[in-house]
């Protein structure tokens, strides 16, 4: 069964006095997949970490497992399985072997042992390659491994760690579809760490997104990116331009107006093929320049006036 989670105070002081992590106040939904989003060092890991066990807040701050507080319960008492960027695979041991791991420590029986290591397996497209050895893998094979293991054990609670930052650029898209998917089928409440605002988009049904040590926002994928709060959250997720009446507004917002009728008029600077969409930079309607990315099939070359409308509805004004 799920766990909601709650932090209260939550702050993090290593012994040389550096600061990870000021006092925090977080609730998590049972059953929810909620992303901590932000660059390193902005305090994510370190969250992870005290919701794991591994790390204990500093004094007066507190975590909740539903209503029962776990502050100084030791991870291996907290039911909670954990995917880190590494794998943390045994070498010595066959795919079976490893997903099995955590089940043989719990002592379970032959039966069900491998009743639950054939559905994990099974879980992760992984079947017929239950005898394989680690080291004959790829690193998506290594990776859905170890997913298996983490839930295996049935969890109330799994921890992600940047899991996919090791991996190529279109693995990494592949196997967050495929991530995506198996914590809705499982139904598990989830963390998920990452500085990669796509993997947040795709995975999370709230992203915090945290910068020095703090929580900026909280919100659904959608409210993040439309409605920024503060301008840290406007810019680091996506490109965001600012218009000379302080308000904000994505490329993909920004029209190309026809016969010169739009609100702003400019010159073109750069264009370039993204392979999607085209991306354009028009001089004289922002300070560095208006970024502009649009579906359209233009015909426009450098130095060529542009005239440029704001969709409606779609400035933003930060609070």
């Amino acid at each position: 069964m799920s766990v909601a989670i709650r932090l209260e105070r939550c702050a993090k002081t290593f012994a040389n006095g550096a600061r990870a992590l000021e006092p925090i106040d977080l609730s998590i939904v049972a059953g929810e997949t909620l992303v901590l989003l932000g660059p390193s060092g902005c305090g994510k890991t370190t969250t992870l970490r005290i919701i794991a066990g591994l790390e204990e807040p500093d004094s007066g701050g507190n975590v909740f497992f539903d209503d029962k507080d776990v502050t100084r319960t030791p991870v291996e008492k907290r039911s909670v399985g954990i995917v880190f960027q590494s794998y943390a695979l045994f070498p010595h041991l066959d795919v079976a072997g490893n997903v099995a791991y955590g089940l043989r420590i719990r002592g379970e029986s032959r039966e069900r042992l491998r009743s639950r290591v054939n559905e994990m397996l099974a879980l992760v497209r992984l079947t017929e390659l239950a005898d394989r050895k680690i080291d004959q893998l790829s690193g998506g094979q290594k990776q859905r491994v170890a997913l298996a293991r983490a839930i295996a054990i049935s969890p109330r609670v799994l921890l992600l760690d940047e899991p996919l930052a090791a991996l190529d650029a279109k693995l990494r898209e592949h196997l967050r579809a495929e991530i995506r998917d198996l914590l809705r089928r499982v139904g598990i409440t989830a963390i998920y760490v990452t500085h990669d605002q796509a993997e947040a988009m795709t995975l999370g049904d709230r992203i915090a997104v945290m910068n020095a040590g703090r929580i900026e926002q909280i919100g659904t994928p959608l409210e993040i990116y439309r409605m920024p709060k503060t301008q840290f959250v406007a810019e680091f997720v996506g490109n965001v331009n600012r218009l000379p009446d302080g308000t904000l507004v994505r490329p993909e917002d920004v029209l190309i107006a026809a016969n010169g009728a739009g609100e702003m008029h400019g010159k073109l600077r750069s264009i370039a093929f993204l392979g999607d969409r085209l991306r354009l930079v028009v001089d004289g309607c922002a300070e560095d320049g208006l970024i502009v990315d649009t579906t359209e099939r233009v015909e426009l070359a450098i130095g060529d006036d542009v005239s440029l409308q704001i969709r409606p509805g779609a400035r933003v004004r930060l609070q």
